[in-house]
């Protein structure tokens, strides 16, 4: 059996689960072969001991680079594709190529994940009227009808119940949550200290840190906020947290964060919509309670009052009853922190997402259809 993972994407989530996920594999003795972005990145996935090649894909209308991509699927059994135009250009040729085409949507679009299980959620701001009604209507159609050529990964039932709402026959698509290692850098907390607050996400609205910031504004116990990540709104959320007197520093996007989120005592995540956060198993791998919302995937992710607290969205006075509620209880966050990491070992282990996909590619390759 042969896999080849194509990857069009320099950074982000997705291209974090491969570079765990394609060395894993191929230590199961599966020939793997990875196609990514950049000489850079592919040097980094041979430092692993695999076969790695660079195919620079610009856009979804790049169709010469898209065209590079055939002759790397060269005997492949399994062409696995992890982003957007990865799986529209390459699933295609995987069927000429008589492939098993398999994609992984690690999430949806922002325009979506606002609206997932919550149809009534207003629209982001900013957005045009057009956009928003290619979200609303056409891009489902795409997604699925892409997604007929093959099978289809997601990490969560909710992201699933969307597929299936929009015409995806549910034996084409396979739940597999991701996998994360748990952290072994651990600090040593000092209660007498502020309570240290940590959050990464894109710094863009439907992410909520300006809720995040209003929240921190409302609370009676003191607090430190580290946020990492980057975006559109870096400048201005910099600028409320100034104005509103908030201890916080903003990172930017670091390698790594996940022993960085280990300095916390308290993970939050206030979205407005979500698919399955990477970011929340990596704070329950590193014992941390996370504080966060009921959207998208998120509750599958958190029980509330047992690995974490589960808020409304666009709530900031709930959200600062729930920090207090950890600030004041040291007790409460080292339970919910220790149950966090036990859920994130049983249920969210690299080896168990491994071993799921691992099963799915010999299935696949031993279907006749």
């Amino acid at each position: 059996m042969k896999v080849v993972y194509v990857s069009t994407i320099e950074r982000g989530g997705p291209l974090s689960h491969l570079q765990v996920l394609a060395p894993a594999v191929a230590a199961e003795g599966i020939d793997v072969h990875v196609v990514c972005a950049t000489e850079a990145l592919a040097a980094e996935f041979r430092t692993t001991g695999i076969e790695a090649s660079a195919v620079a894909v610009h856009s979804k209308t790049d169709l010469r680079g898209a065209g590079r991509l055939w002759p790397q699927l060269h005997e492949a059994s399994i062409v696995h594709t992890h982003d957007r135009r990865a799986g529209l250009f390459a699933r295609p040729q995987a069927r000429l190529r008589r492939a098993r085409a398999l994609h992984t949507l690690h999430g949806l679009p922002e325009e979506i994940a606002v609206r997932l299980d919550r149809p009534d959620s207003p629209p982001l701001p900013g957005v045009s009227r057009a956009r928003s009604t290619w979200f609303r209507w056409g891009y489902p159609r795409v997604e699925t009808l892409l997604a007929a050529l093959g099978q289809v990964i997601v990490p969560s039932d909710s992201i699933a119940r969307f597929l299936a709402r929009h015409g995806l026959s549910k034996n084409r698509i396979h739940v597999i949550p991701h996998g994360v290692a748990p952290t072994l850098r651990r600090r040593v907390h000092d209660d007498r200290g502020p309570l240290r607050l940590a959050t990464a996400a894109n710094l863009e609205y439907w992410k909520g840190i300006d809720v995040l910031l209003a929240a921190c504004a409302r609370v009676h116990v003191p607090v430190r906020l580290d946020v990492f990540g980057d975006g559109s709104l870096r400048d201005e959320l910099v600028r409320d947290a100034s104005n509103r007197g908030i201890d916080a520093a903003f990172h930017g996007f670091v390698p790594n964060v996940r022993d960085l989120l280990a300095e916390a005592d308290v993970f939050v995540l206030p979205s407005r919509g979500d698919n399955a956060p990477v970011s929340i198993l990596e704070a329950m791998a590193a014992g941390l309670p996370v504080i966060s919302t009921r959207v998208g995937g998120i509750p599958e992710l958190v029980t509330h009052e047992e690995t974490g607290l589960l808020v409304a969205p666009d709530d900031p006075g709930g959200l600062a009853e729930a920090i207090d509620l950890l600030g004041r209880d040291v007790s409460l966050r080292s339970r919910l922190g220790a149950r966090g990491l036990a859920r994130a070992a049983e249920e969210f282990s690299v080896q168990r997402a491994v071993r799921a996909t691992v099963d799915l590619y010999r299935e696949l390759c031993g279907s006749s259809t």
